[in-house]
């Protein structure tokens, strides 16, 4: 895939405290080969991680107490710069940049006004990702906000998103859309089981058999935030790296 339409995830990027245990872990656990790490400043010892000799997914330092260890999705986007203009304006932050990598990307990192971080890519040669939707691959990417009436006005000014939104149980489950297509999804933060978690993007990498791949990341020294679980369009598991950075798996139901 080498044609992301501006507003769409483009590329996911892990921030973490331990670029060499991050690949000890993901690279086994998802078949990732690890790339030479890029010398190049902004992007001094970050690593690309290949799924079938393609680019599916990135991993830098910079976590810290200010900063957990996450994953964050990077929306496409023709002109960095006057995205970062429309996040500011309806609201937002710009959290860093924007910043080239010659050859490669000009990114930027935000927050909107709930605190959730993303990342927008602009192509400078990379395009993002190479493939998407097959196992060790980027499949879905979801807001996880205690602000969904704000979100919809913010998103759909930054990126031009429309909310096409579905009961789920006693929620309502929101699908972004940009021109007809699902691009993410939201999911609204009622109720005490939240606890005092931020508002927050969770990343889902596709993966064949959620229950496999979970155990699998047990055994590499990951933890299970929510057990195995299926919902209508999979068998999902939400879980942490040994750094603590969350990420969830969607595989397909049994039958």
């Amino acid at each position: 895939m080498t044609d992301i339409p501006p507003g769409a995830p483009a590329w996911v990027d892990l921030v973490t405290t331990d670029l060499a245990g991050a690949a000890r872990f993901y690279a086994p656990l998802f078949g990732w080969a690890v790339a030479g790490a890029d010398p190049q400043p902004p992007a001094d010892g970050h690593l690309v991680f290949h799924q079938q000799g393609r680019p599916v997914a990135g991993a830098g330092l910079g976590a810290g107490p200010q900063r957990p260890p996450a994953w964050t999705p990077y929306l496409a986007t023709d002109d960095v710069d006057g995205v970062a203009q429309r996040v500011t304006a309806a609201g937002g932050r710009v959290l860093a940049g924007p910043s080239d990598v010659t050859g490669s990307r000009r990114t930027a990192l935000c927050a909107d006004p709930a605190g959730a971080s993303f990342g927008v890519w602009q192509s400078l040669g990379l395009p993002g990702a190479d493939v998407f939707d097959v196992p060790g691959s980027l499949t879905w990417a979801e807001l996880t906000t205690r602000e969904w009436d704000r979100a919809k006005e913010f998103y759909q000014a930054v990126f031009g998103w429309t909310a096409d939104d579905q009961p789920m149980g006693e929620t309502t489950y929101t699908t972004w859309q940009l021109d007809g297509s699902p691009v993410a999804g939201m999911m609204p933060m009622i109720g005490q089981d939240w606890g005092d978690l931020p508002s927050h993007w969770m990343v889902y990498f596709a993966v064949t058999d959620a229950d496999t791949v979970a155990a699998e990341a047990l055994r590499l020294g990951g933890a299970l935030a929510v057990q195995p679980t299926d919902l209508p369009r999979g068998r999902f598991a939400v879980l942490t790296d040994p750094q603590g950075a969350f990420f969830s798996i969607l595989g397909t139901t049994p039958p």
